[in-house]
């Protein structure tokens, strides 16, 4: 396989946007490796859910869930499993587009598998309302299929395929409870060589009722004689990593908790990917339940043990492991520069950073990537939004860190015969706070709109901060421990207000909260306004 460059473009299908390279980008507020042959988790402190990891060659790929954000599946590559740079999306548009048109919080890509097999990449992922889906490509950083729908079915989630060595094909799955009616069982069911079509029925090989509830995203490998199943229990926020095993892929099998919380304050460590590395070590990816920033990525070692993998640190010799915080990096061989995935955007290229993500199907006419430096958002009109939560051109990405600051400098020209047109900087979640330009009769103002339970379809409530000199100002917000958000402004560029009263971020459905840059209104018009945003700083 050729060497897959980091600094890659890609095209969205909706248009001529081209994704800007990354390069060896260094985070101000989060780097996970120490500099001195250590690592610190987690190794991605963001809401990349679900991650599942490959190995091919030198070269390390995470995919992770990504809901009703578009475009979605992000694909992340590293040469040593602590160091990730994001190098596309494998999912450039939702389907059924017409759906995924809109925000359908909750809904999409739910946890994904890569596997590559015979010179291709697959990717398999769940639509818990239409089934699993299916695509592949000869490079991960290049375009991918169309997705192909493998296996229909409400319900049907958590897919992983394993080809055996005897050429035969098996797809691995588990049941939301939401669609399906039960849950909490994981089961199996033939494929055909391609990989491209179940044929024949489920078999249930295992069922976690009453010792491990909640049994879902499994993962699938063959370890000399016995088939392995890492699979998540317990529930999200509070579970434990089973893995499974057994001589034959249909059971029965045995069980094994191979970590779990321990004396740690990592909770629920489980759902994820076993690796191996060039020289022979074994590592495994999980997540962490970090409320509104999301399932955060944590990389612990395995050990083997009579036939089962110890992950983390055994500390009483029970064959289960408890999370560790900081460890020695992974030997792949080499040592690699820092990086980081990206999160500052000048907006200097007419390219949009990958970082960035919508909550539906983006339209080519909601942007224009680079205007003299400035990345300019129409306001798209949404007249039957009842708050932001609905809007589907909030251009968003995820908290990158406990503590951050982000800050934009934006210039609000609307059009002056609509009513209600508005540009700002929003935390989105289930709550949301806002800051904002708008315009009124007498000038330009700044205002502040918060809005509780907006998925639940609540009103905003908006108060005026000051009146503005002119259309443009400083936004500000800063995140602290927990969450909680202090916004500021500026009207000079240099010194910076704070707004009082202080907002504490919530999740969204599924997902962390958003941090993002929207330009909208509600009157349908044949010119809109528009915003220019100079930049988006992210630092301490």
């Amino acid at each position: 396989m050729k060497k897959i460059l980091t600094c890659i473009f890609f095209i969205y299908s909706c248009g001529s946007i081209v994704a800007q390279p990354q390069g060896n980008n260094l985070s101000k507020v989060w780097v996970a490796d120490n500099g001195d042959g250590s690592y610190k988790n987690p190794i991605l402190h963001a809401d990349y859910s679900d991650p599942d990891v490959i190995r091919v060659g030198e070269d390390y790929y995470l995919i992770s869930s990504s809901f009703e954000h578009t475009p979605g599946l992000p694909v992340l590559h590293s040469k040593d499993m602590v160091n990730w740079t994001i190098i596309n999306h494998a999912l450039k548009k939702q389907i059924p587009v017409d759906v995924f048109n809109q925000p359908q919080h909750g809904k999409g890509v739910w946890a994904p598998a890569i596997r590559y097999h015979k010179n291709t990449f697959y990717i398999y992922y769940p639509d818990p309302d239409y089934g699993i889906y299916m695509i592949k490509a000869s490079d991960p950083a290049k375009e991918w299929s169309q997705p192909l729908l493998v296996y229909a079915g409400s319900g049907l989630i958590d897919p992983c395929p394993l080809w055996d060595d005897d050429g035969k094909a098996w797809l691995i799955h588990a049941y939301a409870g939401s669609r399906a009616g039960f849950k909490s069982v994981i089961s199996v069911a033939p494929m055909n060589a391609e990989g491209t079509a179940i044929t024949g029925e489920s078999q249930v090989i295992y069922d976690g009722h009453g010792i491990d509830p909640t049994l879902e995203g499994g993962k699938i490998y063959k370890r000399n004689k016995y088939y392995y199943i890492f699979a998540p229990a317990g529930g999200v926020p509070t579970g434990w990593q089973l893995v499974l095993r057994s001589k034959h892929i249909l059971g029965p099998y045995e069980r094994h908790v191979a970590i779990d919380q321990g004396t740690t304050k990592i909770n629920g460590p489980h759902q994820g990917a076993w690796v191996v590395t060039q020289t022979g070590e074994d590592w495994f990816f999980h997540f962490q339940d970090k409320d509104a920033y999301g399932r955060v990525v944590h990389l612990q070692p395995i050990q083997w043990k009579k036939d089962w993998p110890v992950i983390g640190i055994d500390k009483d010799g029970d064959l289960k492991g408890e999370p560790v915080l900081v460890f020695k990096k992974p030997n792949v061989g080499n040592t690699y520069p820092i990086c980081t995935p990206a999160e500052s955007d000048e907006f200097n290229s007419t390219s949009l950073g990958l970082q960035w993500q919508w909550q539906a199907n983006p339209k080519g006419t909601w942007l224009m990537p680079s205007n003299n430096g400035k990345l300019r958002l129409y306001a798209h009109p949404a007249p039957a939004a009842k708050n932001l939560w609905d809007v589907a051109n909030i251009l968003g990405q995820k908290f990158m860190a406990e503590e951050f600051t982000a800050t934009t400098q934006l210039t609000f020209t609307p059009n002056l015969k609509l009513q209600d047109e508005r540009a700002g900087l929003v935390i989105l979640g289930l709550d949301y706070a806002t800051i904002f330009i708008a315009q009124k009769a007498d000038g330009f103002y700044l205002l502040k709109g918060i809005c509780e339970k907006a998925d639940e379809g609540a009103a905003e409530i908006k108060t005026v901060i000051t009146k503005l000199k002119d259309n443009t100002a400083g936004l500000k917000v800063t995140v602290a421990q927990g969450g909680l958000c202090t916004f500021s402004y500026s009207i000079d560029g240099k010194t910076y207000i704070p707004i009082a009263e202080d907002f504490k971020a919530k999740p969204g459905r599924w997902v962390g909260a958003k941090i993002g840059l929207y330009a909208t209104g509600i009157e349908k018009s044949n010119d809109t306004g528009y915003a220019d945003f100079d930049w988006f700083r992210v630092d301490k």
